[in-house]
């Protein structure tokens, strides 16, 4: 009885150590990461995130893409985010100011250029920023409290000095790709984008490009959003957005990297 109990106990200690070993390890744990990030980075930044995925193919990358303004009040009123991509500095300095960015991650990204564009298939008169006082129908711009492209775009028509004549035919959009919507299906005779908006589109051309020293330098920040329950995976991820790989991709949508 004695060397049957004992065996029995053998047995025992055998299936548990079985089943120890077949437990999954922990690198096979899925990750989320919430990538809130300006409406003008959609196209480059999911054919990154395409390329990042097959390198980590335990995190899930998730977008929640919209306006600067819009995205910087979400993040600071709590919402979920591991990382911010801003198309503007303002609304990214806010948040490091307030503590929701971790000052140990952010980086200057990109650049980019501000134009003016008009419906492909249509027979504008419009050829500079200057034309645009003469426009008897609606101008599309990004709403200037909370859309960089916006921003700029009133920046330009105030140096101009054609403002209180481009807003009286403002039609506002709540980024720049409502922005890019507007001028594609007709309803407004021109806009203002990012040069990598236009270049998406089959839909648009470019009538014209800002002088730069017209408005402020269109640079994209990047950060870890600060509390981050992810931190690995949101930091092996914003060093990805500095590779070669991410910078051939950006490039290739017309941004300039920094």
């Amino acid at each position: 009885m004695k060397y049957t109990f004992l065996a029995f106990i053998s047995i025992c200690l055998l299936l548990s150590g079985c089943q120890t070993e077949m437990k999954p390890s922990n690198s096979n744990k899925k990750t989320e990461l919430v990538i809130s990030a300006a409406a003008s980075l959609q196209d480059a930044l999911k054919e990154i995130e395409a390329s990042f995925h097959k390198q980590h193919p335990n995190v899930t990358l998730t977008n929640n893409f919209g306006s600067s303004g819009a995205l910087k009040q979400q993040i600071a009123q709590g919402a979920k985010a591991d990382l911010f991509f801003s198309a503007a500095e303002d609304p990214f300095d806010e948040l490091v100011q307030s503590g929701d960015i971790d000052q140990d991650y952010i980086k200057d990204a990109i650049q980019n250029e501000l134009v003016l564009i008009v419906p492909k298939d249509g027979s504008s008169s419009i050829k500079s920023f200057q034309d645009v006082r003469h426009v008897k129908g609606k101008i599309a711009l990004g709403t200037p409290e909370s859309v960089p492209a916006g921003t700029y775009g009133k920046e330009i028509f105030t140096q101009l000095n054609i403002w209180d004549q481009v807003k009286k035919n403002a039609v506002y959009g709540k980024d720049v790709r409502q922005v890019l919507s507007y001028v594609e299906t007709g309803n407004v005779e021109a806009g203002v984008v990012y040069k990598t908006d236009a270049l998406v589109s089959k839909k648009v051309k470019i009538a014209a490009e800002a002088n730069p020293d017209m408005h402020s330098p269109v640079i994209y920040p990047v950060g870890i959003v600060k509390g981050t329950e992810h931190l690995t995976e949101a930091k092996t991820f914003f060093q990805f957005l500095q590779s070669d790989t991410a910078t051939s991709i950006f490039k290739k949508y017309g941004f300039q990297v920094s």
